[in-house]
This record gives structure tokens, C-alpha cells and sequence, in this order.
């Protein structure tokens, strides 16, 4: 079975989509092609009428922002170093780390911190806060807050939503969590053995018009909200 199957999908600049789907769907496949981490065997990706293929696969990656569920930090580098390491791989002068801290919602002083001192929350911050810095418009994130508790989780979906507003990005989210899809997105592909089985808005899937198997990832927020509500009475 292909880990991604005959996918054709078109994302508007400054668009927030979220990617869910059981795993082995495809969704983290199909999120690293974009930058060539994965090739696919057939087919292309283009970025802004630009074939990836034929691009080199470093400049991509350093003009794409990536946010990993492990975070990735380098233990040896403090915040500072972490943040500003794709500038300064490109020869670009250091961005602002004040400014980038703040923008996470970190105070500044933690600019001279090593990762291990961080929470797992404080630590994705300056993930997003790297992804950042180097002025890419997209931002691709896959499962950034899988690892985290529920209120960092919420959280940080909602700074990323503001970052996205404010910076004006296209935002790829993979997650398997349906609810942080309905809360962050602007459309919301569902896929399932390698293959968008549907493609529709937070509200179409609330409405039932996305098919299936959206309405079936769907009921479990609507069911858990629900309950919480009997609880509540």
C-alpha cells in the first residue's frame, strides 16, 4: 500500500489548514514533501509555481518553517543560538531575539537558557520561535503539541493561530486531534490509506457535508462535549 495515494490538493497563500486522519494515514508523508524530506515516486509539489523537485533541498529547507512533535532543539546551544541557527547558517545577520521570545509569549531572559532547563511547553515555544526566524511565509508543523498537556496544548494552538494571523503565513497542521482542527483551521483535509477523503471548512464538518468519515472524526469532540455538558447539569 502507498503511503500516499494519488493526492492532488491546491493551498491558498495565507491559508490554515489542518491535516488529520488516523496514524499511518499518510498525513506526516505528505507534510514532509513539501520541504523533501519525503520524494514522492510520482507526481509533484510545487511551491508558489515552483517545482520543489528542482530546487536545492538545503535553500528549501532553510526558506520553509518546520516545527517537529520532538521539538529538536540542540541541547549544546542555548535559546539565543537555537532561535538564530537557520539566519546564521544562511549568512543573514541574527534576528531579533527579544522580539522572538516575545512574539512566543517567553520572557527575554530566557534567551541565555539551555533547552534541558525548559518545560516541554517552553521548549515548542522556541521551536516555533526558530521555525520563525528565518521569514519563510510557510510554516509547516507536524503533531507540534501531541507531546504537551492539555492547557500548553491549548495554549500554544492558540498563539500559533495569532502568529499566522499576524505574519500573514500559510500554516500546514498535522494533528490527530479533530477538535484542535475545528478550533485552528480555515480547512480541514481528512485523510485515510494514503488518500484526502475529504476536504472541507471547520463548519462544513460540523455540518455533516464532508462525508463519512469526517462525521466520523468529528462525533468524537461533539460526543466528549456532549458529556461534559450531562456533567455539567
Amino acid at each position: 500500500m502507498s503511503a500516499v495515494d494519488a493526492v492532488s490538493v491546491e493551498i491558498d497563500g495565507g491559508t490554515f489548514v489542518a491535516l488529520v486522519g488516523a496514524s499511518g494515514s499518510g498525513k506526516s508523508t505528505l507534510l514532509r514533501m513539501a520541504n523533501r524530506l519525503e520524494r514522492p515516486d510520482e507526481g509533484h509539489v510545487f511551491i508558489e509555481g515552483e517545482d520543489v523537485a528542482a530546487l536545492d533541498p538545503v535553500r528549501l529547507r532553510r526558506s520553509i518553517g518546520y516545527v517537529f512533535q520532538n521539538v529538536g532543539l540542540f541541547p549544546h546551544m542555548d535559546v539565543a543560538e537555537n532561535i538564530g541557527l537557520v539566519p546564521r547558517l544562511d549568512g543573514r545577520p541574527a534576528p531579533d531575539i527579544d522580539a522572538a521570545l516575545t512574539r512566543v509569549g517567553l520572557p527575554t531572559n530566557y534567551a541565555t537558557r539551555m533547552p534541558a532547563t525548559l518545560s516541554g511547553g517552553e521548549q515548542q515555544r522556541v521551536g516555533i520561535a526558530r521555525a520563525l526566524a528565518g521569514e519563510g511565509r510557510l510554516l509547516l508543523m507536524d503533531e507540534p503539541f501531541g507531546a504537551l498537556d492539555p492547557l500548553t496544548r491549548d495554549q500554544l494552538g492558540k498563539t500559533t493561530r495569532a502568529l499566522h494571523d499576524a505574519l500573514g503565513l500559510t500554516t500546514i497542521l498535522v494533528t490527530h486531534d479533530m477538535a484542535e482542527a475545528l478550533l485552528l483551521a480555515d480547512r480541514i483535509l481528512v485523510m485515510e490509506r494514503g488518500r484526502i477523503v475529504a476536504d472541507a471548512s471547520p463548519r462544513e464538518m460540523l455540518n455533516g457535508l464532508a462525508g463519512p468519515e469526517a462525521a466520523a472524526l468529528v462525533a468524537v469532540p461533539r460526543d466528549q462535549a456532549a458529556k461534559l455538558a450531562d456533567l455539567s447539569r
